[in-house]
């Protein structure tokens, strides 16, 4: 029976699902059928893959030829099917040997000279080959996919002829190197450091608080004061990433199209959208739907500087994913779920004009600027720290040495181990049942914070977050139990909520 079967796997978000490539030759007038639910650049392979074999040379079959790609209800894109394809009809052809394909997967995309070119996508592709213990053949251009992955049996071809004679047991493809040594877990050095910003002291301690228990941060000050540079900082405070946490993250970035440099493999990312993002460049989606902004951060940092000028609804848009740490994207082809467990920097100004103090704006156009983000929106921030103007004579005085990035970063990584081993989650992500088991609070202090919360106006969901910023303000002091001055120091910033509290009493 003129018939052959070859392993591929396909996209499906950060997964990679196993395809069957079924090619059945048949007596008949010559023809090439592909069903399984291609899309066009799927369809499009059976020119490259004719083209391909013949001037490979090999023989071309001049019957009819039907490739199967199965599950069928399993959408298929990409030029990722072609080598699997070509494989295939020249197994069920006899010219390659069907009993070499077990145990092998085969991705790529061929030119029309027979060469194997690069794709996207693929490092999913090699995760689960790894995970199920297969060979993998891909394209010599995704071989720092491979190596990011590690895996031993993955092998790289070039051309289809390579492949036959890998298939023949005349020659060997070759793998990754054994012994990599270009990944290092230690943070590259940095440019740029926290000590390069001038005055902002208690900015600064907010973004320690922020990074020691991965906080949701808003900065909000007149232009100039230093929020973007504070807050683009905020990377070289954060421990690196865990071999696995790194490998998630170069995953998404590899669906979406990108390539995660060798050098920043364990640095976590930081994404800085501008204003003018659209819904789905946030969120993601598209026809094919691909990962946005807030799962390209996933690990890491967003940073939303002048996130007034964000559209209402693009800004509402994130209030779910922070909640779950997940993004789900639902369109007619797939249903597909992308991870966003990201840490939010967000920066604007207090004003449409800059500056509340001696402002050209009325206070019923600053209250109408302020309303572009919804209330629900700002409650998802921790901390809401004023960045006020330098005094004057700040700049031209005698600075003292200032903490660098790096003992900061230390502290930071002290604080989070104490988290982590107490109540295995960082500070930030602790339910309400793990704060009143592991919290540290006493009963006097939990009720004279909500008494606090009541005064300021503040929602249930205010409570446990100033609860939460307490318990990490408590563990940067190395103390096991929360008192009543690591709540007040929590109280202290929540500067939105007073220039909201404000300007209503200035009615």
């Amino acid at each position: 029976m003129a018939i052959a079967c070859v392993t591929t796997r396909a996209s499906l978000g950060v997964e990679a699902p196993e395809v069957i490539v079924e090619v059945h030759l048949s007596n008949g007038l010559p023809a090439f059928n592909l069903v399984g639910l291609p899309e066009t650049s799927v369809k499009e392979a059976k020119e490259r893959v004719r083209s391909a074999i013949i001037n490979a040379g090999f023989e071309f079959p001049q019957r009819r030829i039907t490739v199967n790609l199965a599950p069928a209800d399993l959408p298929k894109q990409g030029g990722r099917y072609d080598l699997p394809i070509a494989i295939g009809i020249l197994a069920a052809s006899k010219q390659i040997p069907v009993a070499m394909l077990k145990d092998h997967e085969f991705v790529g995309e061929l030119a029309l000279s027979g060469h194997i070119r690069q794709c996207q996508g693929l490092l999913p592709v090699i995760v689960f080959a790894r995970k199920h213990h297969k060979y993998l053949i891909l394209p010599l251009g995704n071989r720092s996919d491979a190596e990011l992955v590690g895996y031993h049996n993955s092998f790289f071809a070039t051309h289809l002829q390579g492949v036959s004679a890998y298939l023949h047991g005349q020659q060997s493809l070759p793998s990754i190197a054994t012994g990599l040594e270009w990944i290092a877990s230690d943070a590259p050095p940095q440019s740029t450091c926290l000590s390069d910003v001038i005055g902002q002291y208690q900015a600064k301690r907010a973004l320690e608080i922020a990074a020691a228990g991965n906080h949701n941060l808003l900065f909000l000050g007149p232009p100039g004061t230093g929020k973007t540079m504070l807050a683009s900082r905020i990377i070289q405070l954060l421990p690196p990433l865990s071999y696995d946490e790194a490998l998630e993250v170069a995953a998404i970035h590899s669906v979406a199209g990108q390539t995660v440099p060798k050098a920043q493999f364990y640095q976590r990312p930081f994404r800085s959208p501008h204003h003018t993002s659209s819904p789905i460049s946030l969120v993601g989606g598209g026809s094919h739907p691909k990962p946005g902004e807030i799962s390209l951060a996933h690990r890491g940092v967003l940073f939303l500087d002048e996130v007034a000028e964000f559209p209402r609804k693009v800004l509402d848009c994130l209030r779910e994913p922070m909640e779950t740490g997940e993004v789900v994207i639902s369109r007619a082809a797939a249903k597909l779920t992308f991870a966003s467990r990201f840490q939010l920097i967000a920066a604007m100004n207090p004003s449409p004009c800059g500056d509340t103090a001696n402002a050209r704006a009325t206070q019923d156009q600053i209250q109408r600027y302020l309303s572009r983000l919804s209330g629900p929106f700002i409650d998802r921030f921790d901390l809401t720290i004023d960045v006020p103007r330098l005094p004057e004579g700040t700049l031209t005085q005698q600075q003292h040495a200032a903490e660098t990035s790096a003992t900061i970063a230390s502290r930071v990584k002290a604080a989070r181990e104490r988290q982590l081993s107490r109540a295995g989650v960082l500070n930030a992500e602790l339910s309400g049942k793990q704060l009143t088991q592991t919290g540290g609070f006493s009963q006097t202090d939990l009720e004279f914070l909500e008494q606090s919360v009541n005064k300021l106006g503040l929602s249930v969901r205010s409570y446990h977050r100033l609860q939460r910023v307490a318990r990490t303000i408590a563990d940067l002091a190395q103390s096991q139990t929360v008192d009543r001055s690591h709540i007040a120091q929590a109280l202290g910033y929540r500067a939105m909520d007073r220039l909201l509290n404000s300007l209503k009493n200035s009615y």
